[in-house]
Parts: structure tokens; sequence; C-alpha cells
């Protein structure tokens, strides 16, 4: 009997993690699977042969991706060969739509089901995208509670899942134990420094978010400071960036993000997943966004919703305050988050809003059912 074949694909941090998931589910129900492409540690880790790391593909903006197109390029035809060659019956792709869309349009050419994990945001930017989909996605699991309804209207088969991060998200240890395993002290206020898992982005938000520290130090002599470094980058070169600032101790964890996050008092977090973590966690948070000029100007004429940052589109009001551009700059992050900080009022009640979006991710169990829906596919195809 032939082992069954699935090309996976994540491009960026987020995406590995929900695979990784994932493909222990699919594992748990019919072992003899095969994994292989593109993902980080945390797929490498569940057992699927990476032919492409998700720390080289991941970038953010239009302009950032230039001087690794020619290398993704090449990730994306190795792949397109490997469905003629080595005719995987399954393709799961994980959001990631620019790389993974042309991936569907091979595969569907090849007869080859797509099952579509984490839906491009379509509802934000590039509606249009929704008609590719319909073409080449044989079924579309989403994760926020609104897209089901955009997806079916269209004419495709997707179904709300609930949001991966309901079963992954919590701390292992107590704030008490997670302040002095890293030496701080429990009874100042803690403030998370979260500037993402992309070089480019930390590159581009780290030195405010440093310089903020140092205003903050300014105001609150006792205040403390923690950064949670993605499992993408390197924590000796998180070290370098921070030495070359004039800034107050960081201290630096790795491996233990929700531990750091829901020990602190206020969070400064990168638009992205890493809000809806925080958010879940309880902590209040300040969300903050920088790309180059050219692909902010393009992304605006583009973009057609009222908020940025995940944790205000699903509460579908402003819980977070947000920081766009050059509003993200050290004044800024340190008033919003010195307002946190200096009013119990308000921090009780952004808490009270974190926990009732809690409510709006549906029920915790959603790889589970992503397995199930990949494994009916797969079924199909064979039939």
């Amino acid at each position: 009997m032939n082992k069954k074949r699935i090309l996976i694909v994540a491009g960026e941090a987020s995406g590995d993690l929900h695979g990784a998931q994932l493909v222990r589910e699919m594992k748990s129900e019919e072992p003899g699977l095969h994994f292989y492409g593109v993902g980080g540690g945390k797929l490498k880790a569940a057992g699927v042969d990476l032919w492409a790391n998700v720390a080289d593909m991941a970038v953010v903006g239009l302009t950032e991706v230039l001087p690794k197109l020619r290398m993704i390029l090449g990730v994306m035809k190795r792949l397109k060969k490997s469905m003629r060659s080595l005719k995987p019956d399954l393709v799961i792709l994980i959001d990631y739509p620019d790389f993974n869309l042309p991936l569907a349009r091979s595969a569907k050419k090849n007869g080859i089901p797509v099952l579509y994990y984490i839906s491009p945001q379509i509802w934000a930017w590039r509606k249009g995208r929704i008609q590719t989909i319909r073409r080449v996605v044989d079924r579309m699991a989403v994760i926020l509670p609104f897209e089901e309804a955009i997806y079916r209207q269209a004419g495709v088969d997707a179904f709300f899942v609930g949001h991966p991060l309901l079963d992954v998200v919590r701390p292992n240890t107590s704030r008490s134990e997670t302040l002095s395993r890293l030496g701080l002290q429990e009874n100042v206020p803690t403030v998370a420094l979260l500037p993402g898992s992309r070089k480019g982005e930390v590159n581009r938000l780290l030195p405010n978010m440093l310089k903020a520290a140092q205003i903050l130090k300014e105001n609150i002599k006792s205040i403390q400071f923690l950064l949670p470094v993605a499992d993408t980058l390197d924590m000796e070169w998180i070290s370098g960036l921070i030495a070359k600032e004039n800034s107050p101790e960081v201290k630096l964890i790795q491996g233990a993000t929700y531990d750091a996050v829901a020990a602190a008092d206020v969070a400064v977090v990168v638009s992205g997943t890493a809000t809806l973590e925080t958010a879940l966690l309880g902590t209040p948070l300040i969300v903050i966004y920088s790309v180059s000029s050219l692909t902010y100007i393009i992304g605006r004429m583009l973009i057609s919703v009222e908020h940025i940052g995940l944790v205000n589109i699903v509460a579908g009001k402003t819980v977070a305050p947000e920081l766009i551009q050059h509003e993200a700059n050290p004044n800024r992050i340190a008033a919003e988050v010195l307002s946190i900080l200096n009013d119990s009022g308000r921090r009780k009640a952004v808490q009270e809003e974190l926990s009732l979006l809690r409510e709006k991710l549906g029920q915790p169990g959603a790889a589970r059912r992503v397995a199930q829906m990949a494994l009916t596919l797969m079924q199909k195809q064979r039939h």
C-alpha cells in the first residue's frame, strides 16, 4: 500500500504553529501519512520534511519582498514540479496567499484537491481574489466568525472551524513564577514588547519601542520590560539591536511567549496574529504597524476596513489603540502605555472586552475539525 503524501505550505510563524497542530491531528487519525513542504521549527518537529524554511520566506509589504523574490520563486517552482513528479494526495495551504494561490492553481491543473486553512483576508483588501479562490480551492477552513458567510456568498465551500489559538494560548506558569524566573520584580509595572517574527518588521519597529521604553523609564523609575523572541529570530541578533539603543534593560525570553505576555500589565504588539494571542491572555495592548512608505500608500488605496489590528476587527470596535506608520513613534507609544498603566478603570474595562472577544472566536478544537476535513477530501479523491 502506497504511503499517502501531503504537500503543506505555511509561510509565516503563525501558520507554522497552526500547521503543526493540524499535522499532529491528521497523523493521530492516519499514522502513515507523509508530509513535505514549507514551514518552520514547529512543522519540522511535527514530522514534516521541510523543503524551505518559514524564516527565509516571511516578508511584510510589497517593496520588502523584492530582495527575496528570486529565492521565493525558486521554492515555488520546485513545489509545482513536485505536484507532477510526486503527485501528492492533498495540498494544504495556510494563509500566505501571494505564494499559496499560484500553488493552488497548479494543484488544480494536476487534479490534486486543495484545502485552504486560514483564509486570505479578502474582506480587508484585494476582494477580487475570491473569484480565484472559488476556482482553485476545494474547501476553505476559516477561523474568523464573519468569514464563512462572505465566502459562501461567492460560491466557495467554506466552514468556520473556530480559532486555533483557543487551543494553545495559555500560560504554563503563574505571573510570579514567570517574573521570578526572569529575575524581575512582581509588584512593579511590567511592559511586554512584541516587535514581530520577521527581521524586517523588527528592524523597523523595535528601535521606536526601545526609545519609548526610555521615555517610560523616565516617568516610572521602577518599570521593567520583557521581550518574547519569536522562534524565527535569533536571540543574539535581537540583543545586538537592543545594545545599539540607549534603552533600559530588556529581559529576553524565548520559547515561553505566552508566559511572558500574561505576566505583563500592558503589551506593545505588532499588528498581526500576536494581537489576538495577547488578547486571549487578557493583557491590555497597544497595536503598532509600520511598513515602507510606498507599501503603505498602495495599501491605503486597497484596504477597506476601519481597523488594522485583528483584535479590533474581531471585536468590531477599538479595544486596543492603533498606532500606524508615523504615529508608531516613541512619544505616542509611551503615552498610550502610560494611559493604560495609570488608569486602573480603563485597564479593567479593556480586560472585560478581551474576555468577550474569546467568546466570538468559536470553540476549541479547530485543528481536529480541519484534520477531519482534510482526510475526507483525500477519501473523496481515492474514490
